[in-house]
């Protein structure tokens, strides 16, 4: 995902001088695990050419003492991950030999997800790279460097010489999207005060997820055909594909130790962060949705993962603008950490694939809906759940103005148009009412001042009292004080709290 442009040099130098100034398929239908215990779905493998052979018998001799290829059951068990910066563990700041350059910059940590897991498995293996694109996935792709495989290479050497449980894909931010590019121009453009980056992106970005959704797929149904040539059965491991992290947000000045854009590392205007969370992600997230459900793969939706640990927010999940001055004079390479997960996120990752690999879900979705730091996984996608809340009396929804989701944002009715905005979700288990726009975000009484007449507003989700709800014969009520109820008096006014009385404006549907 860090693949840049080489005319960002000179903005990378400025941005460095201001910065030292400022100091296959799914086994998941069945339970976890039961087809990787049993060796019934194998066969015979295909013989690698001679080349390939010749690498995977150096490593069954170091596995196991001698090179022979064994029978499944005889194999220790294995994890895998192929794909680009998001999943090698770029951001991290540790990193395996040989992947910090200068001949190759794949940046694979030893703390990425692959290797934090809670899977039962004897090796991990990590075989992305940082800027791999699908081209360097695929059968008879391209390597990156000289002396790395084709990413497809790797997993049909690991696959005969391990039991391969789970393989995990992440890719497709490299390919139309130029995901590491664009969040570069953006940045840059905010360091030379050269305006806004979203009106020269926004027009074209489902072009451009619709362009690279076709070759994810591909990549994934190569490597099915990797696994069949290996000897497996379709049920015999999980393929995952996983979703990628919006890793800005608009919501940084509500963090108490908001230290500034650039020693944060959040550089960028706020417009830009408010349409990456809310558009290009969203978009993205659908794109790769859609690639794992037509090829059958199992989908991990990591989109809403980071919300409330943005870069620039409380306990951030992600590293912010990063220059590695040890690369002088700077260049691409300078910056290439930048925007990625960090050690936390990798963490995060890590929870969301052993909840998924252990629930025997083919699509769910990853999130922190209750601002612990622990992500919990539910089935289907999130945005599945949000829905309107549309008032009886006026015919408009619940809306949060121009989707600002700054804390003491005030809520009011507007006109029902279907966007994020008006998207809520109540979450019988914690009685909150959250916004689609972030699961970090949570309809609020301020104040716990239960008083008709008192505004609603959208705050950090805290679990507090004063963010509890019940739903009552259409009506929304404060948990704490059932006599009032959410109203509104008049298609676009404030929703507020009055006493209920029975009347439409108070009943939502």
């Amino acid at each position: 995902m860090t693949r840049t442009r080489h005319r960002l040099r000179c903005a990378v130098a400025a941005a460095a001088a201001v910065a030292a100034a400022w100091g296959a398929t799914a086994a998941a239908a069945g339970p976890a695990g039961a087809a990787a215990r049993s060796g019934s779905t194998t066969t015979a493998s295909t013989p690698l050419p001679p080349e390939l052979e010749a690498v995977r018998a150096a490593e069954a001799t170091r596995l196991y003492g001698d090179p022979a290829e064994r029978p499944l059951a005889d194999r220790r068990t294995g994890l895998i991950s192929l794909g680009d910066s998001e999943i090698s563990g770029e951001g991290v700041g540790t990193y395996e030999a040989g992947t910090d350059g200068p001949g190759n910059w794949c940046h694979r940590s030893p703390d990425a997800a692959i290797h934090r897991t809670g899977i039962p498995a004897d090796v991990t293996y990590n075989v992305s790279c940082s800027g791999a694109y699908t081209g360097n996935i695929v059968i008879g792709g391209s390597k990156q460097y000289a002396d790395e495989l084709v990413q497809s290479d790797n997993l049909a050497i690991k696959a005969r010489n391990t039991r391969i449980k789970m393989i995990v894909l992440v890719v497709g931010a490299n390919d139309d999207l130029q995901f590491g590019p664009v969040m570069t121009d953006c940045v840059e453009r905010w360091v030379l005060l050269r305006g806004a980056c979203r009106p020269t992106y926004e027009g074209g970005w489902q072009a451009r997820v619709d362009g690279l959704v076709p070759k994810v797929e591909k990549t994934v149904r190569d490597l099915r055909t990797v696994m069949s040539d290996a000897g497996y059965g379709t049920d015999g491991y999980k393929l995952v594909v996983m979703g990628y992290p919006s890793p800005i947000g608009p919501d940084i000045y509500d963090n108490p130790d908001f230290p500034g854009k650039l020693p944060g590392g959040c550089a960028g205007y706020d417009s830009d962060a408010a349409w990456g969370r809310n558009v290009a992600v969203p978009v993205f997230e659908r794109g790769m949705r859609k690639a794992a459900a037509d090829t059958g793969a199992v989908y991990l939706d990591n989109s809403r993962l980071f919300h409330g640990h943005e870069v620039c927010s409380e306990n951030t999940w992600a590293r912010g603008l990063f220059i590695d001055l040890s690369h002088f004079p700077p260049d691409a390479n300078s910056v290439r950490q930048s925007f990625h997960p960090n050690t936390r996120g990798h963490a995060a990752f890590a929870s969301c694939l052993t909840q998924i690999y252990d629930s025997g879900l083919r699509e769910a979705s990853c999130a922190d809906p209750a601002s612990t730091g622990q992500p919990v996984l539910r089935p289907f996608a999130w945005d599945d759940v949000f829905k309107p809340l549309r008032n009886e009396a006026t015919g408009t929804c619940v809306d949060v103005p121009a989707s600002v989701t700054r804390n003491n944002t005030k809520i009011a009715g507007w006109g029902c148009h279907g966007g994020r905005n008006q998207g809520w979700w109540y979450d019988a288990g914690t009685k909150t009412i959250r916004t689609q726009l972030s699961h970090d975000r949570c309809l609020d009484v301020p104040g716990a001042d239960y008083r008709a007449g008192a505004t609603l507003i959208v705050w950090n989700c805290s679990g507090a009292a004063n963010q509890q709800f019940v739903r009552e014969s259409g009506t929304v009520r404060p948990a704490a004080s059932t006599g009032l109820c959410l109203t509104l008096a008049a298609a676009e006014d404030p929703l507020k709290l009055q006493v209920c009385d029975g009347t439409a404006k108070q009943r939502f549907a």
